[in-house]
């Protein structure tokens, strides 16, 4: 006699109201299979590696208006109902036809562009879900930088990356930001003042 178990696997299915009304506490949140995940703060090399790229990106897609450039506090609603935040994203121009203005609420998918700054906390598991979870919803072309040990990982899909690349190297925003090329060694600089 065999006896059937039922597994209660309700997970909650969060509104984009109820996600936006989290507390503004300094925290940044990204919904994952139905759980809050308290993403927590980076630290000043994190922040300072994020602003040099997102003024690189925005100096040079902005005035050739590409599309939008946007930091970590942008979650983007994937198809399974996460919201994820990378912590700089690029969204092309070509998916924001009919918009006048960017919603005040989430775009829908991943953004072209997925840059993740990793911080001491990040797992390769974890770096691994966001990847599978942006390649599926829209992402082309992701670059994973690890700035205590200055090198950048590119991805052109999620199982494995296609290029490593170091200091000698630069960035190029391939036909995702066509044109677009970043030194890599500009990304890991030392103070001089």
């Amino acid at each position: 006699m065999s006896t059937a178990i039922e597994l209660k696997t309700d997970k909650k299915v969060w509104t984009d109201e109820e996600f936006m009304a989290l507390p503004k506490d300094g925290h940044r949140y990204e919904i994952v299979n139905g759980e809050l995940v308290d993403m927590g703060n980076s630290g000043a090399l994190h922040g300072y590696v994020c602003s040099l790229l997102v003024a690189a990106l925005a100096s040079y897609v902005l005035p050739k208006k590409l599309g939008v450039i946007l930091d970590s506090s942008t979650a983007f609603k994937m198809k399974n109902g996460d919201r994820r935040s990378p912590d700089i994203s690029f969204f092309a121009k070509e998916r924001l036809q009919g918009l006048t203005e960017l919603p005040t609420g989430f775009l829908e998918g991943a953004p072209d562009l997925a840059v993740e700054v990793l911080s001491p906390g990040n797992t390769v598991e974890e770096i691994h879900d966001k990847l599978v979870e942006y390649f599926e919803n829209g992402t082309r072309l992701a670059w994973i930088i690890h700035p205590s040990e200055h090198y950048v990982l590119v991805y052109r899909c999620a199982q494995e990356p296609d290029r490593l690349l170091k200091s000698v190297d630069s960035l190029d925003g391939e036909e995702v930001i066509p044109g677009f090329t970043f030194p890599v060694a500009d990304l890991f600089q030392k103070l001089s003042f």
